[in-house]
């Protein structure tokens, strides 16, 4: 097996050969400009880690591999117009640079051109690979509306917001992985499994995130620390200080997260300091190894080899020991 920026690197010079210019170049254009934003291509790693795990040549995933980084930049196009954001990746995003009817145009030709990329494979294959993409495809966009939806609510339970963190983030590192089994031919136990593997540890890899957003160091963490507070997101920090903090920290912090006031800082500071006082940021960093274990554990059952195991477990320490 290779070193992930091997396989990065693998991955990155396939992305090129694919992003070729084409007609029209309206509809094109935006298209190679948000694959070649760069990013961790984490997604991509998986699946062709994934294959090698069960003996098959990366190279071969590559296309399964692609197919899920055009998706995954699909949907950032899409939710890059639903939150006006104008920044993605230190970049303009594509409807700021563009507008909107191409953001929405381009994006929607991304989603039929991952589907495309399946059509390297034998029928058995394609059939699996697009099976598991559409079930996947959907529970990302159920995932974003319960995200759009929590917006506007003040009742969202801890439960609602894992459910929502799964389907928005971790079935896609999950069926990254199983589509690097299935290419492999591997057996649908153990597709099933590798599957499960990377659900948990996407769920582990966002609650991280939300950590991170508060706690991260400003100098690795690469956005701004405390954007979530900023925006008023109700995360896995939030929710949990609510369900510890006493009756007068809980409408302290509710009150906080109902404004946007100038002066941000401030803000920022006591957000974080109801986190840590309540038991809300103790509680992420468990549930965070909760779900790195739970990931851990399906490994077990796996028809690979105990090096193997320890390479993917290795991989999943360095995503928890992160700071960006």
């Amino acid at each position: 097996m290779l070193l992930i920026e091997e396989y990065q690197n693998h991955f990155v010079a396939y992305l090129e050969e694919y992003a070729v210019t084409k007609e029209p170049k309206n509809l094109y254009n935006p298209i190679q400009y948000i694959l070649k934003l760069g990013g961790k291509r984490l997604r991509p790693v998986l699946t062709l880690m994934a294959a090698e795990v069960f003996d098959c040549d990366y190279k071969k995933a590559l296309s399964a591999a692609l197919s899920i980084e055009v998706f995954h930049n699909f949907s950032l196009v899409h939710d890059d117009i639903m939150d006006d954001a104008p920044l993605r990746r230190g970049q303009e995003t594509v409807h700021e640079k563009w507008d909107i009817n191409t953001g929405i145009l381009s994006g929607d030709a991304m989603l039929i051109m991952a589907y495309q990329l399946f059509e390297n494979y034998q029928p058995d294959t394609f059939q699996s690979l697009a099976k598991l993409f559409s079930k996947t495809a959907l529970e990302v966009c159920e995932g974003q509306q319960y995200d759009v939806d929590f917006e506007t609510r003040n009742d969202v339970t801890i439960g609602e917001y894992l459910k929502m963190i799964e389907y928005k983030t971790a079935v896609l590192v999950g069926a990254a992985m199983k589509m690097g089994a299935i290419v492999a031919g591997a057996s649908v136990d153990d597709q099933n499994n590798i599957y499960e593997f990377g659900r948990n540890l996407g769920i582990a890899f966002q609650l991280q995130d939300d950590y991170l957003d508060a706690f991260g160091d400003p100098k690795t963490f690469g956005k701004q620390v405390g954007g979530d507070i900023i925006e008023n997101k109700k995360t896995y920090l939030y929710l949990k200080a609510l369900e510890y903090s006493n009756e007068s920290d809980r409408l302290t912090l509710k009150q906080l997260f109902s404004i946007n006031p100038e002066e941000i800082v401030s803000k920022i500071t006591i957000a974080k300091q109801l986190f840590q006082t309540s038991g809300s940021a103790d509680a992420t960093k468990s549930a965070i190894l909760h779900y790195t274990n739970k990931a851990f554990e399906v490994l077990e059952p796996l028809n690979i080899s105990g090096k193997k195991k320890e390479l993917l477990k290795d991989f999943g320490q360095s995503l928890m020991n992160r700071t960006v």
